[in-house]
């Protein structure tokens, strides 16, 4: 079975339904792909054999299922394929759970978090980075009506998730999470 096509070497993306998207590999604008990024970022945190390791493997086999949403654009697939393709509510809930599971063992945060943390806590931020931008490429077909809102509220959670998970795995493991400063420009001319 070959991995690429003539459409992949032309730089279009395979939709549900033969319909095929001009989205180059270069293309800052392409939500295809994007969940790619977020599973193999993932991967390099699950091989390490932490207690979320199961959670994430979930959550890599869910962002396959948002990659079908993606490539199944509401104004030009069948029925069928949408039916195939919905994206249900059940995933962002079990986020959600997941969320309230670590952050009543975190402490309550009073600042704001660099991605800092060890290892796999800057791994986790990487993910989370790497989410939100998929979540900002996929609101725009969301809001066009391309996609279902529950593919965006779910990037949207899983950034959450990622971000609480990079915190309690810092904590686990005992690093120190760095804290963001403001620079004071006033403080470094009265230095000079």
């Amino acid at each position: 079975m070959a991995v690429w096509g003539l459409g992949s070497r032309l730089g279009l993306s395979g939709c549900f339904g033969a319909a095929r998207l001009l989205y180059p590999r270069f293309q800052s604008c392409s939500p295809q792909g994007v969940e790619d990024g977020d599973r193999f970022a993932v991967e390099l945190v699950t091989e390490k054999g932490h207690i979320f390791a199961e959670e994430l493997q979930k959550i890599q086999c869910t962002l396959q299922d948002v990659g079908s949403a993606l490539a199944t654009p509401r104004s030009s697939a069948r029925e069928a394929h949408l039916k195939y393709t919905t994206f249900e509510s059940g995933p962002i809930l079990e986020l959600e759970q997941w969320i309230d599971k670590y952050t009543c063992q975190l402490p309550p945060l009073t600042a704001f978090i660099l991605p800092s943390g060890g290892k796999i806590s800057s791994a986790l931020h990487f993910c989370r980075a790497v989410c939100r931008r998929a979540e900002r490429r996929v609101v725009p077909l969301v809001q066009m009506g391309e996609t279902d809102a529950n593919v965006a509220k779910f990037l949207n959670r899983l950034s959450d998730y990622l971000f609480t998970l990079a915190r309690y795995a810092a904590m686990k493991e005992g690093n120190q999470e760095k804290i963001y400063k403001k620079n004071d420009p006033s403080a470094e001319s009265e230095a000079r």
